[in-house]
C-alpha cells in the first residue's frame, strides 16, 4: 500500500497545516497517512515546540522509529532530501517545501510507493476540495473545565469576535514581526461599522502586553488570559471557534480559530502583507481564503 508520512513541525497552527495537506494529498491518492509527532521537534532548541494535535479528532497513527528513519536519523534524512532534490518534482520519494507560496505541484502528485512530506503548506488551496474531511478531522476535544465552559457560555450569548494579538518579538521593541496597534484600531473600527454590537475576545500570548496595546481602543472586551503554556493552547483556539466574526494576527494560530469557527456569514479580518527581514511572512500567495478582509 501507497503511504505518506508526514514531519509535523512548528506551534499548532503550523501543525495543523502540515496535517491538512497530507491528508488530502493521502485521500486522493488512496495511501496511508502516518504522522511523524517526533523528529520535527527533536532539535527545536529555540522554541522549544512539541506536538499538540493529539486533541484534535484525527484517524492517523503515528510512525514507528523505522518510518521515523531512525537510527541516525538526521544523516538518513539529509540524504533523502539531497537525492530528491535531483530528481523531478514527480519522482521524488521526500518532497521538502521550499519556500511559502503555494505550490501547486503538490495538488496532482501521484503517490507511488513511501512518500516523506516536509513542510508547513500553508494555504486552504492545499485541501480545500476535501474541506468538510479536514473539518470533521480537526474537530477540537473540548475542553470541559468550568473557567472555558463559562467562557464559551458568554460567547455564544453574544455577537462574539475573536481577537488575537501575537507577539513575535517583546513589547516596545521597534520592529516589524508584531502587527501594529493601527491595524486593529482599524479591524474593530470596520468591524463596529458591519457588525451590530460585537464584544471582543482578545487571545494572546503575552495577554498583559495586548491589554496595554488595545487598552484605549474600544470597551466591550474580554480577555481570555486563563489557558497558559503550549499545553493548553487547543483550549484557546476552540474557544475561538465558538465566535462568529475574527479579527486575526500574523499568525497561523487565528488563521485556524478564523477557518474553523464561525459560520457562513462569518467577518474575518486579517493583516496584509508583512515581511521579515525580506521574506514574506505573511500574505504570500495561497495564504489568505478569498473570502477573508484583508486591511
Amino acid at each position: 500500500m501507497n503511504k505518506i508520512i508526514i514531519r509535523i513541525v512548528g506551534g499548532l497552527g503550523n501543525q495543523l497545516f502540515c496535517y491538512a495537506a497530507a491528508r488530502r494529498l493521502a485521500l486522493v491518492n488512496n495511501a496511508e497517512l502516518v504522522i511523524d509527532d517526533v523528529t520535527g521537534f527533536a532539535r527545536d532548541d529555540l522554541y522549544c515546540r512539541r506536538y499538540l494535535l493529539d486533541r484534535f479528532n484525527i484517524p492517523v497513527r503515528k510512525a514507528t522509529p523505522y518510518e521515523r528513519l531512525e537510527p541516525f536519523e538526521r544523516c538518513r534524512r539529509g540524504a533523502m532530501k539531497w537525492l530528491s532534490r535531483r530528481k523531478p518534482f514527480a519522482e521524488r520519494r521526500y518532497i521538502e517545501q521550499m519556500g511559502p507560496e503555494f505550490d501547486e505541484r503538490l495538488l496532482t502528485l501521484k503517490v507511488n510507493g513511501t512518500l516523506y512530506l516536509d513542510g508547513l503548506w500553508q494555504s486552504e488551496d492545499y485541501f480545500n476540495d476535501v474541506e468538510q474531511t479536514i473539518r470533521d478531522d480537526l474537530r477540537i476535544i473540548q475542553p470541559m473545565d468550568a473557567l472555558n465552559q463559562l467562557m464559551a457560555e458568554e460567547i455564544h450569548n453574544c455577537q462574539a469576535v475573536a481577537l488575537h494579538v501575537r507577539w513575535f518579538d517583546a513589547p516596545g521593541v521597534t520592529v516589524t514581526h508584531n502587527v501594529s496597534s493601527d491595524y486593529y484600531q482599524r479591524a474593530i473600527a470596520l468591524m463596529e461599522e458591519k457588525i451590530k454590537s460585537p464584544r471582543y475576545f482578545i487571545f494572546s500570548d503575552d495577554p498583559e502586553a495586548a491589554c496595554l496595546k488595545l487598552a484605549p481602543t474600544f470597551g466591550r472586551r474580554t480577555f481570555v488570559s486563563h489557558n497558559l503554556g503550549d499545553e493548553n493552547a487547543y483550549a484557546d483556539l476552540w474557544l475561538m471557534t465558538q465566535c462568529r466574526h475574527f479579527i486575526t494576527a500574523n499568525s497561523t494560530f487565528s488563521w485556524w480559530g478564523a477557518w474553523l469557527g464561525g459560520g457562513h456569514n462569518k467577518m474575518v479580518i486579517t493583516p496584509q502583507h508583512i515581511s521579515y527581514e525580506g521574506i514574506n511572512g505573511w500574505g504570500f500567495t495561497g495564504l489568505v481564503p478569498k473570502e477573508w478582509m484583508i486591511i
